[in-house]
């Protein structure tokens, strides 16, 4: 007798290569067997997944989920494991000398699992969304980059910390081109010293993308990888820059990060019409984006089944890619037996449904991914979908 058996439900585990009907049994926190018919010798609880699409847990590779502190935190819980997401990785939102109470107070408490990329900041993200004059980056003085800390915390806490995290956007940071390096030469040693990849945040920034992908290794990620503006992945031409080409080939990771202004239709569509893929789709949630353009991780998934992207490719971006670029595969993002019992029930839900990225342009879909529900270390949870806001310029 299975503790819990999710049945009859479409099956999507691209790290398996499974697209099939199928039941899910879970015994205690770990998956236990998917076959058919699990149900027959008894089960405790039975979920039915009829006319439903059953995965991984999601994984959202970058979201702010630290509540009450940087001005960008949003509370975990009702963002992200109501909305589809079993495993949140927080995005720099703290560092050195905040993580502790990120831990205590937000991360062994919530029912959504959460990893952190800390911030090589050691105040994490302070900047508020105030006006241009009175807002202080958190890398302007960059004495805040004190790497010896980043590394003395991401070591104590090396079972939550999975990186080291930097925005490197002129506001973030100034305007001056060597503050800009320095930040992110100091965001390296600390990476390199805990054996753990880096976040970079780019846009906007003060020196070339060029040159800030020469400066990644391996397993590190750029995040907002189709914002619209400055020094994006697209040169002058409208084409795909060849730094770009080059880092991909390194095995450097490009992940979505859409946000409240780093998601762009037409960069997305030009980018993936000349076979720029993105490595990981998150959503960039936090508490200027999540009652919309970007909503949640279900949404920014559903702009890319508009965008022409398979159901397994988006299923695949949003499970097993990011629990890879963390260092988690053989835990979660897949339900191979033995691994952690997080499952994402979704709905393709059809309608009519506005899709705005962050630069105001709107297009519409006749279907969507909707969360139905989660089962997280073995326990089911009701989910919510997003109620999407119609733009004023609605056909």
């Amino acid at each position: 007798m299975h503790d819990l058996v999710i049945r009859g439900g479409r099956v999507v585990d691209p790290s398996q290569n499974i697209d099939a009907l199928l039941d899910v049994a879970v015994d205690g926190q770990t998956v236990a067997a998917l076959g058919p018919d699990l149900a027959a010798g008894g089960a405790r609880q039975v979920v039915d997944a009829a006319t439903l699409i059953v995965t991984p847990g999601l994984v959202d590779l970058h979201t702010h989920v630290y509540w009450g502190v940087p001005p960008l935190g949003i509370e975990p819980d009702p963002h992200c494991l109501a909305r589809g997401v079993t495993t949140a990785v927080d995005a720099g939102s703290s560092g050195a000398s905040t993580f502790p109470a990120f831990r205590r107070y937000v991360i062994d408490v919530a029912a959504t699992r959460i990893k952190a990329m800390l911030h090589i900041s050691q105040i994490g993200m302070a900047r508020d969304d105030g006006s241009p004059q009175v807002a202080v980056g958190e890398l302007e003085d960059i004495r805040w980059a004190r790497v010896d800390r980043a590394i003395e915390v991401a070591k104590a806490h090396a079972d939550l910390i999975v990186g080291i995290k930097v925005r490197l956007s002129e506001s973030m940071v100034g305007s001056d081109p060597e503050n800009c390096r320095e930040a992110l030469r100091r965001t390296r040693q600390a990476a390199e010293a805990v054996g753990k990849p880096c976040m970079v945040h780019v846009g906007g920034t003060s020196i070339p993308l060029a040159e800030i992908l020469e400066m990644l290794n391996t397993g590190d990620v750029v995040t907002h990888c189709y914002h619209g503006r400055t020094e994006g992945v697209l040169g002058e031409d409208g084409r795909v820059r060849a730094c770009v080409r080059r880092a991909v080939k390194r095995g450097i990771g490009f992940d979505v990060g859409h946000g409240a202004g780093s998601f762009s239709f037409e960069v997305a569509r030009r980018a993936l019409e000349e076979g720029l893929q993105p490595t990981t789709i998150s959503s960039d949630i936090h508490a200027w984006s999540v009652a919309g353009p970007a909503y949640d991780l279900a949404t920014t998934a559903t702009k890319f089944l508009h965008l022409g992207l398979p159901l397994a490719e988006v299923v695949r971006k949003a499970t097993a890619a990011p629990a890879a670029a963390i260092g988690m595969a053989d835990e979660i993002g897949t339900l191979r037996p033995g691994a952690a019992a997080d499952v994402t029930l979704l709905r393709l839900a059809g309608g009519d449904w506005p899709l705005t990225d962050t630069h105001g342009r709107t297009e519409w879909t006749g279907e969507r991914l909707e969360a139905v529900s989660v089962v997280r270390a073995g326990r089911v949870y009701p989910c919510t979908p997003a109620t999407y806001k119609t733009p004023a310029h609605a056909h």
